[in-house]
């Protein structure tokens, strides 16, 4: 993803299906990611294609770099999880292309992907009420963290399975 991508991240994220799991304020978030891009902040954001066209986009970020005291305060669960963790997010850019079962497909090669450099615990962290994205991540092999469950607030932690090579 370069800065040149950021009109049709915005475009999306202003959308009602991505409002409504990624906050009330789609600037905030787009500042989050602009940081990412001018190396402010250590995630890695991407957006996927099929045919040639931007079709979502999705990030990883290693828990390591965001167990800070303020964040840890915010969301303990990142103190639960080993430095070496990456937790990834996705969204579908255009609402059509949803229930396409394009997520998973793109969650099975994104995760095969941070394996192949070096990355074997992946987790996810959907709001346990986005039942379709609960569906879809673990239809690419993320199952629900069981000792987490009911202790993560407005999260549902996941994570690839072991072994699991999608």
């Amino acid at each position: 993803m370069t800065p040149d991508d950021m009109p049709l991240l915005r475009k999306w994220m202003y959308l009602p299906h991505w409002r409504e799991w990624w906050g009330d304020d789609p600037e905030e978030e787009l500042g989050f990611i602009n940081d990412m891009l001018e190396g402010h902040d250590p995630s890695h954001p991407f957006l996927f294609v099929l045919n040639d066209t931007p079709i979502g986009y999705i990030q990883y970020w290693v828990i390591g770099d965001h167990q800070t005291e303020e964040l840890c305060k915010e969301y303990p669960w990142l103190t639960w999880l080993s430095p070496e963790t990456v937790g990834v997010d996705l969204s579908i850019g255009p609402a059509d292309l949803m229930s396409k079962g394009l997520g998973t497909r793109i969650l099975k090669d994104f995760t095969t992907y941070l394996r192949s450099i070096g990355h074997d615990d992946i987790i996810i962290d959907p709001d346990p009420a986005n039942i379709r994205a609960v569906r879809a991540y673990e239809k690419a092999g993320f199952a629900v963290i069981p000792e987490f469950k009911g202790r993560t607030a407005d999260c549902l932690l996941m994570r690839l399975k072991k072994g699991n090579t999608t």
